[in-house]
């Protein structure tokens, strides 16, 4: 007992002193599944208390540059000798180079190898020296330094999965005089000098290698505010195809241009870059000196302008009204004119989202609970953009506004209309290219108390896209501080019919990206000024909407393509043959635009 007494408080001391200075910002991921996977929902504000779960820093910071090398010998690539003898040639090379650096080892028998430096480096940099150092060592894991939004490494101190904490290799005295007193600017340059081979070696390699199926992926239907879906990765990943842009100038100028015509103004693209929104786009202006860098990258922007003049681009305003392109579904019964009463609808609406509120304890707070509360809000939101209680939207649009598969969503629809005294019903089943036609129902048993009960403000909320990172719990806890800010945990228990821990989780995942904040009386309030929106950017989610639509927007195309095959007349339509698929198929999607998607 003494012995682990003793482990552990060393590993808190060596985290304490070597994590903060390490990292390239103050942020850390915790591994909740036993070091499988450091998500970046579950990401942290770094502090020098030793976490429970296994820890990793992250290495880039928000301007997209690093403080630190950090090199990860992996035993399971070709043993525990193999690396040994790796990180032995690697202090050899380091020693005569004049670096100093910082050693720890895993109970696994890996090893982590940290060169601190006094002046912080470009992604770029620090990814083509870690590169070429792969091509010398064979147990190095370059995958690190390859990503900047979610490169991240276990520093000394650090719990691990196996038990045990990452170990110096020295003393920690040793260790934290070589943190404080980093290798200079000279140190940096011999490193690169001597590696300029290597470096040449995996430049040429990026240039012959065949552009990635994320690099050709589609890009986003032009709207309006809306870049293209690989401009969007380039600002926010710093990666680009080296065969198109020569250096990081003309990937940064792409970029610049792409958002100016997109109609975005130099004060979006500025708040992006500082708030580490696009870190890729910072990383380009990371060989600047601090205070240089916003005037370099308004001396682009003027350029990108220009361009777009000389181009005759219109650069579209900020124009933040939602458009579709589609057509408004049908939303009544066959036989049923539209209502011209639309006040009496939402009267409606509103006594039902209450029904729906005295039904939610009903289920819980199981995965399959939450998605149907969810797939029901989502059903309420629909009725409210249409002002009626008649919905038509079709599985996939569900799907789209819930962040299920469109097959899940069928089936929570199917056991929803089945329960006893639902809350919806299905008035007429799909066809052709209609969707199944849904009434929102408020059960008899429901009725008094729905209407006794006083009406919520605001609308109802879909799963707002940020939340697909942060999950349905963070969805249900964060709706519930907007309607009542002030709420205790207690009180947020009763009120999202959560259990406590999901609720206690969901505070902590919510506090640290800074979305709720808790007062000197423990009562929680919403943090007005973090978006949503923006938030779900830094995810990288909207990407994952918009490749949801367009593969939906695909699967709808090839659908109308087998009908304008497959059938000839109207009757064959309503009356469909044996052979006709309804029951394989879904319904088609309602093209909700990404603006209709960010509910924020």
């Amino acid at each position: 007992m003494s012995q682990e007494l003793s482990q552990t408080s060393n590993a808190a001391q060596a985290w304490a002193a070597l994590a903060p200075l390490l990292a390239g910002q103050p942020r850390v991921r915790l591994s909740r599944d036993g070091g499988k996977t450091y998500p970046q929902k579950h990401e942290r504000a770094l502090t020098e208390t030793l976490p429970t779960f296994p820890a990793a820093v992250r290495i880039f910071g928000k301007d997209g540059s690093c403080s630190a090398i950090f090199l990860d010998f992996d035993s399971s690539i070709a043993g525990i000798d193999w690396v040994e003898a790796d990180v032995k040639s690697l202090q050899t090379w380091l020693h005569s180079c004049g670096a100093r650096w910082i050693e720890d080892h895993s109970p696994n028998g890996g090893r982590h190898v940290y060169i601190p430096l006094e002046r912080r480096i470009a992604f770029s940099e620090a990814r083509d020296v870690v590169e070429a150092l792969g091509i010398r060592y064979r147990t190095l894991d370059k995958t690190p330094h390859q990503n900047m939004l979610h490169g991240c490494m276990r520093t000394p101190g650090s719990p691990h999965k196996r038990g045990g904490y990452q170990e110096l290799a020295m003393s920690l005295s040793m260790a934290y005089d070589v943190a404080r007193r980093p290798n200079k600017e000279q140190v940096w340059a011999t490193i690169r000098a001597d590696l300029k081979d290597e470096i040449a070696g995996v430049r040429g390699l990026r240039l012959e290698q065949p552009l990635s199926a994320d690099n050709e992926a589609y890009e986003v239907p032009q709207m309006a505010r809306r870049m293209s879906r690989p401009m969007q990765q380039m600002a926010q990943s710093g990666l680009y195809d080296a065969n198109r842009y020569v250096s990081d100038s003309e990937a940064r100028q792409a970029v610049l241009t792409a958002a100016a015509a997109a109609g975005m103004k130099l004060i979006d693209v500025e708040r992006r870059v500082l708030q580490g929104v696009w870190p890729g786009l910072a990383s380009f202006y990371a060989r600047y000196r601090s205070g240089h860098r916003l005037p370099s990258l308004k001396r682009d922007w003027n350029n990108a302008i220009a361009y777009l003049r000389k181009s005759q681009v219109v650069v579209v305003g900020n124009h933040y009204a939602r458009k579709s392109p589609t057509s408004q579904p049908n939303t009544q019964p066959p036989g049923v004119w539209p209502s011209s009463d639309t006040n009496s609808e939402h009267r409606y609406l509103r006594t039902w989202r209450n029904a729906l509120r005295l039904r939610e304890p009903f289920y819980a707070s199981s995965r399959t609970g939450l998605a149907r509360r969810m797939v029901l809000r989502a059903l309420g939101a629909s009725a409210h953009m249409t002002g009626s209680r008649f919905v038509e939207f079709g599985d996939r649009s569900i799907a789209v506004a819930t962040g299920l598969d469109h097959t899940t969503v069928g089936s929570h629809l199917r056991a929803l209309r089945s329960e006893k005294d639902p809350l919806l019903t299905l008035v007429e089943r799909g066809r052709g290219t209609k969707g199944d036609l849904y009434m929102l129902s408020i059960p008899e048993g429901l009725r008094a108390a729905a209407q006794d009960l006083s009406w919520r403000k605001g609308k109802v909320q879909a799963l707002r896209p940020v939340f697909r990172e942060l999950g349905l719990p963070a969805a249900f806890v964060y709706e519930a501080l907007e309607q009542t800010p002030g709420l205790t945990t207690t009180d947020l228990v009763n009120q999202t019919k959560l259990s406590r821990t999901a609720v206690r989780e969901s505070l902590e995942t919510l506090a640290a990206w800074n979305l709720v904040s808790r007062n000197d009386e423990r009562a929680w309030t919403v943090v007005a000024s973090t978006s949503l929106q923006e938030l779900a950017e830094y995810f990288g989610v909207m990407e994952s909407v918009a490749g949801q639509i367009q593969r939906y927007r695909i699967e709808r195309t090839l659908w109308r393509e087998w009908l304008s095959r497959s059938v000839s007349t109207v009757a064959e339509l309503l009356s469909p043959t044996d052979d006709y698929p309804w029951e394989a198929y879904e319904g088609p999607p309602d093209e909700w635009t990404l603006a209709d998607m960010a509910f924020t």
